[in-house]
């Protein structure tokens, strides 16, 4: 387990729900995917994700999952990314990224 947070350090996370509208891979790179995300009203944003050895680009078209917001840019192989996708633990060590049971508009807050 990580070390106990204060509910005031949880609070500061703005996790929200985006369509990935593009989805191509990071030329150069072994593990990086370039996701281009509609959070609606708050634009689009590129979001790389090392995760290209368990999914294609297909595999995350058009569909919803949940991104940290507000993670302070960082780059990455030349390129900057603006947030980070979630996921949990899969079977094998396969990421299985968060994805809301059923459509919610681009931008939703997770509360």
């Amino acid at each position: 387990m990580k070390p106990i947070i204060e509910y005031d350090d949880f609070v500061k996370l703005d996790l929200r729900v985006g369509t990935v509208v593009a989805c191509v891979e990071k030329e150069g790179s072994d593990k990086l995917l370039r996701l281009t995300v509609d959070f609606g009203e708050d634009g689009t944003r590129n979001v790389l994700s090392g995760i290209k050895q368990w999914f294609k680009p297909k595999d995350l078209m058009d569909k919803q999952f949940v991104f940290v917001f507000n993670l302070a840019p960082r780059r990455m192989m030349g390129e900057e990314s603006e947030g980070m996708i979630l996921a949990a633990d899969g079977k094998d060590g396969k990421p299985a990224p968060l994805k809301p049971k059923s459509k919610v508009p681009n931008g939703a807050k997770i509360l």
